[in-house]
């Protein structure tokens, strides 16, 4: 597909930190298969869009868990979400 004066806008991301994040509307369609949070143990604070951009930005970069930048959740939560999500 080449990019035209309609698609270039569509797909533009100037405003999110990296090219691998999410866009609201990107979110809007991915959120209503995030798991819900577990009746039991604790709450949950990590906030899943966070995750699944972490998880694009691995995927994107091919960078190794303990690389991951630090404004994302920490590698071992984003890691433990890759884990059961997978199983």
């Amino acid at each position: 597909m080449a990019w035209t004066d309609f698609t270039r806008p569509q797909y533009a991301r100037p405003a999110l930190r990296y090219a691998s994040d999410l866009t609201d509307r990107e979110w809007s369609l991915i959120a209503p298969f995030m798991p819900p949070p577990r009746r039991l143990g604790r709450p949950r604070k990590t906030d899943m869009r966070e995750v699944v951009n972490a998880l694009l930005y691995i995927a994107s970069t091919g960078c190794q868990w303990r690389m991951l930048p630090k404004d994302f959740p920490p590698f071992s939560t984003v890691q433990g979400y890759f884990y059961e999500w997978r199983a």
